[in-house]
């Protein structure tokens, strides 16, 4: 198969995809678009919301969907790194021989869903940081690779700050985007309401399988971007940080620290997997506008200034979206 024939089959499974997904999910299509976007593009996701808005329910929903492995760990103060990786136990033969066999933790599935990944303490969350960046795990001095693909998608409860530990810039580049889940209108409340307090329970189809998906993502990296579009998606990035000499002034006294190196290659990457989503085969800066948000909120840290006028990375965000004009 062509890539433009795999371009065209992947609108078609798109839609299939939401419609599944649609069976237990009500709404919040934007959110579903976006970890589609994330997991072709083979990234990781931070997942903002407060609790009930069926987070787990969305992750477990795509991952029987896509026909793939699922774990979920629950993150808590008392969680050690062997508790998500695994841990060697020694064990006797009928021979009376010992000798150590390793145990697979929750981190061994294709989908991970990192459950309130603040609220465990550093040595611990970076006890993902090898997985999420490597796809492998190291015990005992072997290293074990992950089955592909391999997603973590972690929750942030963003109400409740008392007892958590932040997790470090270093950790937060890693995730491709940061999505934010917010409340559903009156109507899809109703549909909500009504559809989880009868009997009837919705039977989801896979429509794709593990291989499928990675060589999805192989198509989104063969997908072509105009040189002009790379040069916006770095303009854009490099206008985040203090200092370069080409940012706006707001963002010099606002911001401690921009976006790195990474966002660039995230704009991209996203930009084309919106691209092939939406049946067109090249890259247009209207894609890279589109993912502009969940790429760089997450990675810029204003400065008491912005916090006193009550500024967040999101709002400097939406300005340089407004200010910085792409190439007519």
């Amino acid at each position: 198969m062509s890539d433009v024939e795999a371009v065209d089959q992947l609108s078609a499974i798109k839609d299939q995809i939401y419609a599944e997904v649609g069976k237990v999910i009500i709404g919040q299509k934007q959110v579903v678009e976006e970890l589609l976007i994330a997991l072709l593009s083979g990234g990781h996701c931070l997942l903002v919301g407060v609790p009930g808005l069926a987070k787990t329910t969305l992750i477990q929903t795509l991952a029987r969907t896509l026909d793939l492995s699922f774990g979920r760990i629950q993150f808590t103060p008392d969680l050690m790194p062997s508790d998500i990786t695994g841990t060697d136990v020694l064990e006797e033969d009928a021979d009376g021989r010992k000798a150590f066999r390793f145990i697979k933790g929750p981190l061994f599935a294709h989908i991970i869903l990192a459950d309130e990944i603040n609220r465990t303490p550093p040595k611990t969350q970076a006890a993902l940081l090898q997985a999420m960046q490597e796809h492998a795990v190291t015990a005992g001095g072997e290293t074990m690779h992950l089955d592909e693909p391999f997603f973590v998608l972690a929750t942030q409860n963003p109400i409740e700050q008392e007892g958590t530990y932040p997790l470090p810039e270093a950790q937060r580049d890693r995730f491709i985007f940061e999505l934010w889940i917010d409340y559903p209108d009156q109507s899809e409340e109703e549909d909500i309401v009504r559809a989880t307090t009868s009997v009837a329970k919705a039977e989801v189809q896979k429509v794709v399988d593990a291989a499928q998906l990675v060589a999805l993502q192989q198509l989104v990296r063969r997908v072509p971007v105009a040189d002009h579009c790379i040069r916006y998606a770095v303009e854009l990035v490099r206008a985040s940080r203090p200092t370069n000499s080409q940012a706006p002034d707001y963002v010099r006294e606002m911001v401690n620290w921009g976006a790195g190196p990474r966002a660039s290659q995230y704009l991209v990457l996203a930009a084309k997997a919106r691209a092939i989503l939406a049946g067109r085969h090249s890259v247009a800066v209207e894609d890279i506008r589109a993912v502009a948000l969940p790429v760089m909120r997450h990675r810029i840290v204003v400065n008491f200034h912005a916090e006193a006028q009550n500024i967040n990375a999101q709002g400097l965000v939406e300005r340089l979206l407004a200010d910085i004009e792409p190439e007519s």
